[in-house]
């Protein structure tokens, strides 16, 4: 069974997020559990009021909130009824970022889903805080899914990888089984003008084909030295459908989610963005 959570603010890139993960595990027997976490709306509209005044709003809140995953159950039921799905929803009071990973916890969750901007859907930065957050913090693979994007099989996928980490064989098994659905290419893409591997690399590289043998794998090098441009002319020029990054220490992930690229990236990558976190749970 596959546990998929996906957060919501009541926008429609949350919804959007929604119907992408109701597409993208259509063959596969799947529980979604739809999260609003609502404490910012409390705090923000009560700051000042005395403490009877404050629960009372928080109580209104948590009501609307409960009212309007109702909508969403039923819409997204209407969109997508596969006798496959399960749906659950829960009203959190407490940060997203927090909420998340309190159920991905709980929950032993496989994978995040959620838009890279809320509501505030500011044009001028790629991803919002929120969805920066839980991508760099949450436990969990996390995938974003653009604004406006249009579902469409993820037959093409650009995984950039130095091949320095130990990957979490869970994490390689959900990528395997989602990608193999719909006989996907993996790019392995590494990105050095050396060239050369290592032991170490040459060995994490025999143990990604082992365990991603469902899709077909194309490994590839390029001596470009900016990895951000790398990826998007990659992007463009192989017709990617979807982005894979491994959240660590020294890793690509680090490079595409600086400040001072991220917007770089973002001109171009207008695609589903999955991060894989590369812990153990």
């Amino acid at each position: 069974m596959r546990k998929v959570l996906i957060p919501t603010d009541f926008s429609e890139n949350a919804f959007n997020a929604l119907k992408y993960a109701c597409q993208v595990f259509k063959y596969e027997k799947s529980e979604f559990f739809i999260v609003h976490a609502y404490a910012d709306e409390v705090y923000h509209l009560n700051g000042t009021k005395d403490r009877g005044s404050f629960d009372e709003s928080k109580k209104a809140i948590f009501r609307n909130s409960e009212k309007q995953l109702e909508k969403i159950l039923l819409a997204v039921k209407l969109y997508s009824p596969n006798p496959k799905h399960t749906y659950k929803t829960f009203s959190a009071f407490g940060s997203l970022t927090d909420a998340v990973n309190d159920m991905v916890v709980e929950e032993n969750m496989d994978i995040v889903v959620m838009g890279t901007r809320g509501k505030t859907n500011d044009r001028t930065i790629t991803f919002g805080s929120n969805t920066l957050h839980v991508l760099k913090y949450v436990h969990c693979p996390v995938m974003a899914i653009p604004e406006g994007y249009e579902y469409h099989a993820p037959r093409e996928v650009l995984f950039p990888t130095n091949y320095m980490l130990p990957y979490k064989r869970r994490e390689l098994k959900l990528l395997c089984e989602m990608t193999g659905s719909f006989r996907s290419t993996i790019h392995l893409l590494y990105i050095d003008p050396l060239q050369n591997l290592s032991h170490r690399q040459e060995d994490n590289k025999q143990f990604l084909a082992n365990c991603l043998q469902k899709p077909n794998l194309v490994f590839e090098t390029t001596d470009e030295k900016d990895k951000t441009i790398a990826i998007t002319k990659y992007i463009v020029h192989k017709s990617i459908d979807m982005l894979v990054i491994v959240n660590s220490r020294h890793s690509y992930m680090e490079d595409i989610l600086h400040r001072s690229t991220i917007d770089i990236i973002g001109l171009h990558v207008k695609i589903p963005f999955l991060v894989l976190q590369n812990v153990t749970r």
